[in-house]
């Protein structure tokens, strides 16, 4: 059945949304043979994008709810993929991603939520199977720089040593960004669907939550400050490390365990040499303690709503967004003790100014780079379902570089 549309952009009203149908329409234009459309609830709002991006007056707009399953499942047979930056995930996802995969229709989303993840994933691997569609979660900062960067790392260190990394370390050395609406409502949302299910924290805190029918070795603790050997830096807890590391592990999962059934991955905040890193490390450990408790409270969630966070539909400035930029440090070492270090930086702040790119060229990698021989239909990650054919891309096009360290 031939589709009117290559790539449809859901959620393009949204803050993030907004910013990948500018990418898009700065990368594709009138010219460069991608069909695509904008979709939203909102006719006229979806027109405003259209004008504000400068896209053509006859850039297709599409409506349809999140809630309506029947209008998600019309929507997404009009594509062969679709982006979406409508979440929460949990609360506004499962209709569509369901769709897809009962429709063959590719799906990339920016899910940072391991809980509605390992819900989905037994849900949607036997429809994406059997209709071919690939179901990618994790387009954006969370998890690809980390995803794809235990990926680069691991084909470098197989090319330059012989061997694949036993243990890895990722170290997030610059992070300057801000926090929007929608990634705190996900947040908040993941707390409360805890509050509920009490026996789902121990869902949070496994490794290897995502990758049903395997667990592997017990995993370094990342909640503590601590002094890393090998950086010769203090580390504290990092915030995405819940999810990061999760994705990590799945992408090792999907690609048959090459690395290693013993492999080892843990991922922190380097905060620096000397007591002043050491302080900085035992004050970051301090301080995710004492948010993970309030956030456990109703009380405190809802204060957090009312007064303190932004709301979905805000994020950061123009000003914010171009000044931001993040570097993440990967080390691996063999069994022997052998290492290598890479280093991948984004050139945005990571949430918004750099996922917007990082989402849309995943979607266009699906489109364009990766055959249903290669990567046939199923529940993936960024790093298995595209691997270093997206590092190219977003080498080449979204100011994201993978580099090895001397």
């Amino acid at each position: 059945m031939t589709r009117p549309h290559d790539l449809i952009v859901f959620g393009a009203t949204g803050f993030t949304g907004r910013l990948v149908a500018e990418y898009l329409q700065r990368r594709l234009g009138r010219h460069a043979g991608v069909r695509w459309a904008l979709a939203g609830r909102q006719a006229a709002r979806l027109a405003q994008v259209r004008d504000a991006i400068g896209a053509d007056p006859g850039l297709p707009l599409l409506t349809a709810d999140a809630s309506d399953a029947a209008a998600m499942a019309a929507l997404v047979r009009q594509a062969r993929v679709v982006i979406t930056t409508v979440g929460p995930y949990q609360r506004y996802g499962e209709a569509l991603v369901t769709a897809c995969a009962e429709a063959g229709t590719d799906y990339v989303d920016l899910c940072g939520e391991p809980l509605w993840m390992a819900k989905m994933i037994p849900q949607l691997q036997a429809p994406a199977q059997a209709s071919r569609a690939r179901i990618v979660f994790s387009c954006g900062f969370d998890s690809i720089p980390f995803d794809l960067g235990v990926v680069f790392l691991q084909y470098e260190m197989q090319q330059r040593l012989g061997h694949f990394a036993q243990q890895v370390r990722a170290r997030v050395t610059v992070m300057k960004g801000a926090l929007s609406g929608g990634t705190a409502a996900s947040a908040l949302a993941t707390f409360e669907q805890i509050g509920h299910e009490p026996g789902l924290a121990r869902l949070m805190a496994d490794p290897f939550a995502l990758t049903p029918g395997f667990r592997g070795p017990v995993q370094p603790d990342g909640d503590a400050a601590g002094f890393d050997d090998w950086a010769q830096a203090w580390c504290g807890p990092f915030v995405m490390a819940a999810i990061n590391t999760k994705n990590v592990h799945r992408t090792h999962a999907l690609r048959g365990h090459p690395w290693g059934t013993d492999f080892r991955y843990d991922e922190r905040l380097q905060t620096g040499a000397g007591k002043l890193g050491e302080l900085a490390a035992k004050a970051l450990a301090r301080q995710s303690r004492v948010t993970n408790l309030l956030l456990g409270l109703a009380p405190t969630r809802a204060l957090l709503r009312r007064f303190a966070l932004p709301q979905p539909g805000q994020g950061p400035s123009r000003r914010a967004q171009a000044s931001g930029r993040y570097e993440v440090v990967i080390t691996g070492q063999t069994a022997d003790g052998q290492r290598l270090s890479v280093r991948v930086r984004g050139d945005r702040d990571p949430g918004y100014g750099s996922t917007s790119k990082m989402i849309s060229e995943s979607a266009l990698c699906l489109l364009q780079d990766v055959d249903r021989e290669a990567t046939p239909g199923g529940v993936w990650t960024p790093g298995a379902a595209m691997g270093l054919a997206l590092t190219r891309r977003l080498q080449g096009h979204a100011g994201v570089s993978f580099e090895v360290l001397g």
